[in-house]
C-alpha cells in the first residue's frame, strides 16, 4: 500500500466513526419499528452509498454502544432461521440526539464545503 493510500484509509476511518452511529440512529428513527442487525445492514446499503462499505461486522459494536448511551433499546426474539434475534429500536433520547447530531453534521458539512469550494475541482 502507497503512503497515500495509507493516508486515505486513516482518514476514511477516523470520518466514519461518528458517520456511522448518526447513519444508525436515522435508519432507526425511519424504520417506525424494531430492526434487527442484517436489516439495519440492508437499508443501509440500499440508502448509505457505503456508509459501512462492506463492513456488517462493525455495525454491531455501534448498536452495543448507542444502546449503552441510552439512545436504543433492544429485546431478543426466537427466530424460526436461526438463532434468536437482537431487534433495536430508537428511544426519545435517541431521538432528541439524533436532533441534535444531524444539526452538528449538517453545519459541519456546510462549514468544510466552503473551505473547500475551488480547492480541487
Amino acid at each position: 500500500m502507497s503512503d497515500l493510500e495509507a493516508h486515505l484509509k486513516k482518514f476514511q476511518k477516523e470520518l466514519s466513526s461518528g458517520t456511522v452511529s448518526l447513519a444508525l440512529l436515522a435508519v432507526l428513527a425511519k424504520a417506525g419499528e424494531p430492526l434487527y442487525g442484517y436489516l439495519i445492514a440492508k437499508e443501509l446499503e440500499r440508502v448509505g452509498e457505503g456508509v459501512l462499505s462492506g463492513k456488517q461486522s462493525a455495525l454491531y459494536p455501534v448498536l452495543r454502544n448507542l444502546e449503552g448511551a441510552g439512545l436504543l433499546e433492544s429485546h431478543v426474539e426466537p427466530s424460526m432461521a436461526g438463532p434468536p434475534r437482537r431487534y433495536y429500536r430508537i428511544n426519545d433520547t435517541g431521538h432528541e440526539v439524533l436532533r441534535q447530531w444531524t444539526a452538528a453534521w449538517r453545519a459541519t458539512r456546510d462549514s468544510v464545503d466552503s473551505v473547500l469550494q475551488g480547492v480541487i475541482e
